[in-house]
């Protein structure tokens, strides 16, 4: 499953302004409610028609541009759902969607933008990680997220300890070949009479080429971390996981690893194991954040705040450094960036968007663009606060 990326929703966000319609809705890979999915999205294609036509576009004009959504109206397309839930989102120019593992609420906007708030979970909280799978015999290398895996190809990164040293199992120099067990895994310390060749190393000569293994695969992720500050989780056998660590430099290596051959996990395996891992590490920076706000707010330094109408302003002159703010929540208004005022509305009127919607997106795109590396970005959170529904912190 590939996940939708940063870049893609920073392209829906720059989207040109216009006619955007974004709809949200729960799917079902199975169980009796499969049947309704078709008809609950033909009721919201259906909606956004209407509020096409108050917003002042012509009924012809509003199916014409609906029309592209009757690609996903086949009965092949929803007996293959497999994800929870469903983005799609049209425009004069813009035709995407979006199956994901997100139990959305169902919602259609209509405004002269993208609505994207819904979607951001995908990037916070649910955190990016990697795997290394150790052993002497095969080294595999993941990037994962709570949701998916996939395995990636590192330059230079060996395959194996022989590949790593040049050492073939015929040699006659000091060569050895280790001993596999009946069930294909490998042990270095095995007992007397597992080495074979001329020179059979002992264990502690056998150590040291491991470590220098180790060290190898070090800086093959060097080129490829050395600029990440997501977690590494380790897996392999436990006389492996403290030679790696003498080796290794990467400084997010995680303490806790996955112990066990990792030759006979599949990267799905690996991942049900890792996740759990990292993510109360992940959940650690989010707690993080919000005790920032609670002792920047209780300080009354005016750097935070949990009114909308700040919030607002700040976001769009791009004064907002974190940021907490309930997914599932919309609070319809304007902004007026002339007068610098905010119009909140309890019900939506003509011509309203999601002003937490607003915030987010001019907060998503600022911090990508410019501190990508901080460690607080943009944190949202969805169902954690409804008596405060936004919190965020001032430059």
């Amino acid at each position: 499953m590939q996940l939708i990326s940063r870049e893609e929703i920073k392209t829906l966000i720059e989207q040109p302004k216009g006619n955007c319609v974004s709809i949200y809705m729960p799917t079902h890979p199975a169980g009796p409610e499969v049947r309704q999915d078709p008809i609950r999205f033909k009721n919201l294609v259906k909606e956004a028609e209407t509020r096409l036509i108050d917003a002042g576009l012509e009924q012809k004009n509003a199916i014409a541009l609906l029309e592209k959504s009757h690609e996903l109206d086949t009965q092949e397309f929803w007996e293959q759902m497999e994800e929870q839930g469903l983005g799609i989102f049209i425009s004069e120019n813009i035709f995407r969607y979006y199956t994901l593992p997100i139990d959305f609420q169902e919602l259609v906007v209509v405004t002269d933008r993208f609505h994207i708030k819904p979607l951001l979970p995908i990037l916070n909280g649910n955190g990016r990680f990697y795997i290394l799978a150790l052993s002497q015999q095969d080294v595999r290398f993941f990037e994962g997220t709570r949701y998916t895996v996939n395995e990636v190809e590192v330059e230079n990164l060996p395959k194996n300890l022989d590949q790593a040293l040049q050492k073939d199992e015929t040699a006659k120099e000091g060569q050895f070949r280790l001993a596999t067990s009946e069930r294909g895994t490998t042990n270095a310390f095995s007992q007397p009479g597992t080495f074979h060749g001329q020179g059979s190393p002992d264990k502690d000569k056998h150590q040291e080429d491991i470590i220098q293994f180790f060290q190898i695969v070090d800086r093959a992720l060097h080129d490829q971390l050395k600029l990440q500050k997501a977690p590494l989780v380790l897996a392999g056998v436990e006389y492996l996981l403290p030679l790696y660590r003498q080796a290794n430099t990467y400084q997010h290596l995680m303490d806790e690893a996955i112990t066990g051959n990792p030759e006979i996990l599949s990267a799905q395996e690996l991942h049900n194991q890792a996740w759990p891992i990292v993510e109360a590490d992940f959940q650690k920076s989010q707690q993080d954040a919000l005790e920032q706000f609670h002792e920047l707010f209780s300080s009354d330094t005016g750097k935070a705040s949990n009114k909308l109408e700040e919030v607002v302003s700040a976001a769009y002159y791009q004064r907002v450094d974190s940021l907490l703010v309930a997914v599932g929540q919309q609070q319809w208004g304007l902004f007026d960036p002339t007068s610098e005022t905010v119009y909140l509305h309890p019900e939506k009127e003509a011509g309203d968007e999601d002003l937490l919607d607003f915030v987010a997106a001019h907060t998503f795109t600022f911090i990508k663009l410019m501190i990508v590396d901080r460690i607080y970005t943009v944190v949202f959170a969805r169902n954690w606060f409804y008596l405060i529904k936004l919190l965020f912190t001032f430059f």
